[in-house]
């Protein structure tokens, strides 16, 4: 098995059973989402008693999610206090997504903890995951792509449209938009 260059990667087979009970979950995750984006907006308790089913336990009463929001797993993401999480966000959460006190997160977000193997011959054998951490008191502006393994350190800005592909440290301003081309694969 070639190594991967994100950092905490795991994977999972496909067509097994553990494949099968969390695509199971992608299927009760997702109906939940949707039911979520259905409520009228200032059916507060409604949402708060879905996003309750969504995450697997209660979440804090100072975490603010605006819909539509879409959660593909739910039962790997934790939420800190006093967090903001904007319209049109989207969590892949397998891998598991950690956000600390004060976040905001702002409009159309996606934060990726999974995905397939780069290389042809194994992507449609597994799914990769690797958790994302958000520390305290970031902001993440709109249409921002953080991809699996990616730590943003504590503090740091990270501008509209950038997608964050490496850690952030700690009481930075990242911005980035460019495509770079990272190796060539081997054809099938």
């Amino acid at each position: 098995m070639p190594q991967s260059s994100v950092r905490n990667e795991q994977r999972l087979q496909t067509g097994t059973a553990e494949s099968r009970a969390f695509a199971q979950r992608v299927q009760l995750a997702m109906s939940l989402s949707a039911r979520l984006n259905l409520l009228p907006f200032d059916d507060l308790d409604g949402r708060r008693a879905l996003l309750t089913e969504i995450f697997g336990r209660p979440v804090p009463d100072s975490l603010s999610i605006l819909p539509p929001f879409h959660c593909d797993y739910g039962l790997g993401a934790s939420f800190g206090e006093r967090v903001f999480i904007n319209q049109g966000c989207y969590f892949l959460d397998y891998g598991g997504i950690k956000i600390g006190d004060r976040v905001l997160i702002g409009p159309g977000v996606t934060l990726s903890t999974a995905g397939h193997p780069v290389e042809l011959h194994e992507r449609l054998d597994f799914i990769t995951h690797a958790p994302i951490v958000i520390e305290d008191d970031v902001w993440i502006g709109a249409a921002v792509t953080v991809t699996p393994g990616v730590t943003i350190g504590r503090g740091s800005v990270v501008g509209a449209g950038a997608v964050v592909a490496k850690d952030v440290p700690p009481l930075s301003v990242v911005t980035a938009t460019s495509i770079v081309e990272r190796r060539r694969l081997k054809p099938a």
